[in-house]
């Protein structure tokens, strides 16, 4: 079989990339036992966070690196972990002791540092607290006086980690916007709402500009997020979910997603002419292609499902204007029957499009995030579940680092598209109905056609506007 491949830093964890060749035998440890081909399907915690520790002559594989940070903090804090592998690091190369051997502490420092660098700059915010920051200072301070270069990386370290958490827990503010539905009282003035189509008026515009708002959002979500995300929710208290969720970055990035899926609902029952009306489905028909030809399949699922709400499903005349055959064409692709067949047939090919481009115009994939939840959702339940025998699933560990991994891929492209701030502002910040205001609005478009709807639209008059 051929040379080992060797991971570089730029593609941290592509698809492909858990399934390496196993790497050259390392002396007297589980030699050849790359935990990753051929990984044991289990084994204990010990044996892992044994696996993450460096010596002189072992460096685990970065992809290990990943899948085990990613994974363990379902059974250990981060802090936690990070003391321990200071501690084993300690105790394996006698630190304590008065006199170092240094040309074995001058094999293993690097590495050592090297594993601190990766750790720090993948999941940063597993080192938001002082204690964590002690533990690398002090395990670095043993080794400085074997070389001065010791001190200087780690420096450069700190200043970059401080950068990192700086900007996200500035990214993290400017995603609450002010996202109150508005309920309905007659139709709003126009000093409320310039339309949509008034804006832009370019479907492959609108199809860039999500798609800027996409990657925006997405690009604080840490991979911890996924992980972290279900500790707190009490289904894996057999294992003492061990840590609240500092951020709420996946939570903002769905609110985004139904944000927009009534923005649309919105600006279609909006207007009162139905020519109007038609003019901006069809429009939405059109947005909804062009981001389903970039990869954005976020902005996609959000236009169909506004597009399939019932204000917005009921007003038939309207719909009779309107060419329907792009819309079942995308309404096919993201059917969610055989647990979303189509979708995931169409995200494999842009997965595999976005491997061999060389554009980050090709690059482009931003997944069904609801469905990717789910996906990952499942994938931690089976990670946490630990075997009868005490042991840790790895096999999962590895399918949950696959998932999360393809996705932090994803989320790192460039955007390519020049951004227009004043569409982006009018996408955060239009107002938009809650569902009672866009039931009232469809009625006023296109009058109840039976007793329920009539009945619905009385109770919605004298609850909204008898406020008035």
């Amino acid at each position: 079989a051929g040379m080992p491949r060797t991971l570089s830093a730029s593609n941290m964890v592509t698809p492909g990339s858990l399934n390496l060749p196993p790497t050259e035998p390392i002396d007297g440890e589980q030699a050849g036992q790359s935990l990753l081909d051929g990984a044991p399907s289990s084994a204990s915690l010990d044996t892992l966070i044994q696996h993450l520790v460096p010596t002189a002559d072992y460096y685990p594989e970065k992809a290990y690196i990943f899948t085990f940070l990613l994974s363990s903090r379902l059974f250990i804090k981060p802090g936690e972990l990070l003391a321990r592998v200071c501690h084993l690091c300690i105790e394996q190369q006698q630190l304590d002791k008065p006199v170092l051997d240094k040309a074995r502490v001058r094999k293993f420092g690097p590495k050592l540092l090297q594993l601190l660098t990766e750790w720090t700059e993948t999941f940063p915010r597993d080192f938001q607290e002082e204690s964590t920051i002690g533990h690398l200072t002090d395990v670095v301070g043993r080794i400085a006086p074997c070389d001065e270069a010791y001190q200087n990386r780690m420096h450069q370290l700190l200043q970059a980690l401080h950068q990192r958490l700086a900007t996200l827990s500035q990214g993290t503010e400017s995603l609450v916007e002010a996202d109150k539905p508005i309920s309905y009282r007659t139709k709003p003035s126009t000093s409320i709402h310039r339309e949509l189509l008034g804006i832009c008026s370019d479907p492959y515009m609108l199809a860039q500009q999500l798609t800027h708002a996409e990657l925006d959002r997405l690009r604080h979500i840490g991979p911890e997020d996924f992980v972290q995300a279900f500790v707190r929710k009490d289904t894996l208290a057999s294992t003492k979910p061990c840590f609240n969720d500092k951020s709420n970055n996946v939570e903002a990035y769905v609110k985004w997603f139904n944000r927009l899926c009534y923005l649309v609902a919105t600006e279609i029952c909006m207007p009162a002419k139905k020519k109007q009306r038609a003019r901006v489905m069809e429009f939405f028909i059109d947005v909804a292609r062009e981001c389903f030809n970039i990869g954005n399949f976020n902005s996609l699922m959000a236009i169909i499902s506004g597009m399939n709400m019932s204000p917005v499903s009921r007003l038939k005349k309207t719909w009779a204007k309107v060419k329907t055959a792009k819309f079942f064409i995308l309404e096919h692709q993201m059917d969610p029957t055989g647990n979303f067949c189509n979708y995931r047939t169409a995200l494999r090919g842009a997965a595999h499009r976005s491997l061999t481009a060389h554009s980050s115009r090709g690059k482009i994939v931003i997944p069904f995030f609801s469905l990717l939840i789910k996906d990952i959702y499942f994938l931690n339940e089976s990670c946490a579940n630990r075997l009868p025998n005490g042991h840790v699933n790895f096999e999962k560990f590895l399918e949950l680092a696959k998932q999360v991994g393809e996705f932090i891929t994803w989320k790192e492209v460039e955007c390519p598209f020049e951004q227009d701030p004043s569409i982006t502002h009018y996408l955060y910040t239009a107002p938009i109905f809650s569902e009672d205001g866009l039931y009232l609005a469809s009625y006023e478009s296109e009058s109840p056609d039976n007793q329920m709807e009539k009945e619905r639209w009385r109770s919605l008059r004298s609850s909204i506007l008898g406020k008035t």
